[in-house]
Formats: structure tokens, sequence, C-alpha cells
């Protein structure tokens, strides 16, 4: 042959490969969904738009990208069908024959196909949500905004990915917000209010609260407390991440005494039915302490009281401190039965005196109980711990303000209450 020919032969295939390698069509799965959260997926099932260890990340790439090899012995061939989307090029040298075959996987028929992927047989939840750089794409994300009861997936079944954008990627109907995620942004929220309520507490003698993002009762009462020394709602809510009363809260260097007459005596006591709480201060400008605290139940509400003078205290030194009630005795004094420890008595019968068992709800018979080292801390403050026996005139005043919650009770665990009677009543 001649050689001028060879050579014009050998360029113009050279030409017709070039034009076939680039001339392929295809949407761009680089765009995603305005406001989608995860990292595009290349619809046909390509690596475009994964990260790096996506790319690798299992064997079953081949799978999302099938490729197909044969031999020809045939000449220079160059071929474009746009009908069943495929490409296919042959080169053929005087010592080597290849044949290539790239095949497109046809684009998902969803709303947004960058935010659907097409699970293929060996596929796991944790191999789908591992392949993307997007913390927020996980197992229970990815749970969530498909509804999916557990792990389970199967091949063909389609998942939405985009999480928390608003959208059903698959039917493109609106959707709310990815229950998982909330749940996430709550756990640190509360974490964040708890840690705001130990140091807004702190020094006052009331226990840290443990930081552990779960709003049970304990950090209801706190926050109702809280509230309290705000001067905003007195509620036993939990408070809504984002909300005003929690910028309140997170701004709060320091608590106030509530507003209350208490303030106007020397020595005083502030027990809220409301929050479960008791503060304890001296005059308008000093609070001293701050105790949970467990007032009456249903049927023996604590009563209202105003700046009442504080009439007995019952050290009961022949009991290591343990009075039994007159009317409502036991047969041996102990804490669980819930007799009064070194009773300071307020308004007839009603006191306030140590218990070992001091739920976050309503559960004496009208008494205000505090536990044990608590009411040590108290008649100590009162200067009355080494009184030798019983003592009146005790220079302090209790006020009870604040609503007996009455559905409270539905939130209480049953070992958190007591089934024994509480001994509230002084000895007649």
């Amino acid at each position: 042959m001649n050689p001028r020919r060879t050579a014009i032969a050998l360029t113009a295939s050279a030409l017709i490969l070039g034009a076939c390698a680039n001339g392929g069509t295809g949407r761009d799965a680089s765009v995603l969904v305005p406001g989608a959260a995860a990292a595009p997926i290349n619809a046909g099932g390509s690596d475009q738009g994964l990260s790096e260890p996506a790319a690798a990340a299992d064997s079953d790439a081949a799978a999302r990208v099938p490729t197909a090899t044969d031999s020809s012995t045939a000449g220079t061939v160059s071929t474009d069908s746009e009908a069943d989307e495929s490409t296919t090029s042959t080169s053929t040298s005087s010592t080597t024959t290849s044949s290539t075959t790239t095949t497109t996987v046809p684009e998902l028929d969803v709303y947004e196909p960058s935010c659907v992927v097409e699970v293929q047989p060996g596929d796991s939840l944790g191999l789908i949500t591992d392949s993307f750089d997007d913390e927020t794409i996980n197992i229970s994300t990815v749970r969530a905004e498909n509804g999916l009861e557990d792990d389970t997936i199967f091949p063909g079944q389609v998942l939405d990915i985009c999480v928390d954008n608003g959208l059903d990627d698959i039917t493109g109907s609106e959707r709310e917000r990815n229950p998982a995620i909330v749940a996430e942004e709550t756990v640190a929220a509360v974490k964040s209010q708890q840690t705001q309520l130990n140091t807004l507490f702190a020094g006052y003698g009331i226990r840290d609260l443990q930081v552990d993002g779960v709003s049970g009762p304990v950090t209801r009462q706190r926050l109702c407390a809280a509230r309290l020394g705000l001067a905003l709602d007195v509620t036993l809510t939990d408070m809504e991440p984002g909300s005003e009363e929690e910028a309140a809260l997170m701004a709060a260097d320091t608590l106030s005494i509530p507003f209350t007459t208490a303030a106007l005596s020397e020595r005083w006591i502030l027990i809220d039915r409301t929050c479960q709480i008791m503060f304890v201060g001296e005059a308008a400008n000093q609070l001293k302490y701050i105790f949970p605290t467990s007032t009456g139940s249903q049927g023996y509400e604590t009563r209202d009281q105003d700046r009442s003078r504080v009439f007995r205290y019952d050290p009961a030194l022949d009991n290591d401190g343990w009075h039994d009630s007159t009317d409502f005795p036991v047969a041996i004094d102990n804490p669980l039965n819930g007799n009064m420890y070194r009773p300071l008595y307020f308004d007839g019968g009603q006191a306030i005196h140590g218990a070992n068992n001091v739920p976050t709800t309503p559960q004496s018979k009208g008494c205000a109980r505090l536990r044990p080292g608590d009411q040590d801390q108290l008649v100590a403050w009162l200067g009355l711990q080494d009184a030798q026996g019983p003592q009146g005139a005790i220079p302090v005043t209790v006020n009870v303000q604040g609503e007996y919650v009455h559905d409270i009770l539905d939130a209480v665990s049953p070992d958190a209450v007591s089934a024994e009677p509480d001994a509230d009543t002084i000895d007649t």
C-alpha cells in the first residue's frame, strides 16, 4: 500500500475515535436540588459526585457501571447510537486488535435523580451511606427519610439520600423535617441547656444534672426552677430549642430571687408547688439554697402560705432525728416509710422535713420533703444543729405558692412513687 495513504487512514481513525470518546450525552448529575444536604450521585451509576472512598468502596461498583469487552478482526469502525444510549469503538493495528463497549444505565424515573439511589445486589444501608462524604447521610437519617422500620433493603429499591431538604426526592412531594436529624439537634440543645443549668445553680446546694441530652423529670424540674429565678412563665415543660425563653436561659449569668413577699423577711423559705422546688434566702439580697422538694399529693395539698413563721423544730434525738407521726405512725422509723427527719413545723401539722423518698412530684400528706442532707443544711443555716430538744419561735418564715399540677403524676415512673403513707402530722 502507498505509505501516504496508510498515514491518512491512520490519522482519520484517530479523529473518529476521539469524536466517539467525547460525544456521549447525558444529564449533569452534579447539580443537586436546592437545599439538598447530600453529596450527588450520578444517576447512571458512575462515581461522578461521590467522595474518593465511595469510588473504591466496594466491588459492586461494576454493577453500577456495566462494561463488556469483545475481540474483532474487522477494520477501523466507529458507531454512535442514541437509540440505546451506547457507544462502541474499535481500533486495529498490525499487531493488536481490541474492542470496548460502555453502556450507561438509564436515568431513574424519579423527581430528582441526583438525590435517589437504586439498591444494587450486595448493597447494604451502611455501604450506601458510607459512600457519601457527608455526616448527615447516615443509616439513621436515611432510614428516617425513607420511612424504613429497620435496615432491610432489597435490590431495585430506590432510596432518597438528600436528607432533611423538605422534599420527597422520589415523588417530589413536600415532607416534614427528618425525624432523626431533629432528634440529634434536640439532644444537642438539651445538653447545652443542662450545662447552663448546672452553671446557674452551682453553689446553691443542689446536685448537678447529668448532661446526657435527655430532658427527663429532673431536668424539667430544674428548667421550671430556672424560669422562676429568671422571671419567665413558670411551667414544667421542655424548653424549645431556639425559643425566646431558651435564649434568656443561655444569656443569664445568675439567678434572681423570685418575686415574692417572702423576701420581706430577714430569713425566708419559698416553696413552689408547680416546680416542686424550694428557694431559701436572706432578705432581698441573698439567695442561699435551692432544694428539690415533694409537696402534698392530691387531696393533701400543701396549703398556701404568706410569711408564716416556723413555730417548732423537733430534732428527735431519741431516734437519730426521725420523728414518728401520731396520725401516720409506722412500726419502725425509717426513711422509706416517709417518716419525718428533723421536722420544722410552719402550719399546724404541715412541716418541712427530711425523707429519703423525694420524687419530682407531689407525694406527701401535706408537708414539704427534702433529702436528709438538705434538711441538715437547712437546720444548720438556722443555727439549730446543736439543739438538745424541741425548739420554738424559729426565726424564719415560709411562703407556699404555685399551682398543683394534677396530671403531673402521669409522667412519673412507678418506682419513683412511694406506696407508703407519708408521716407529716405533728403529735397532738
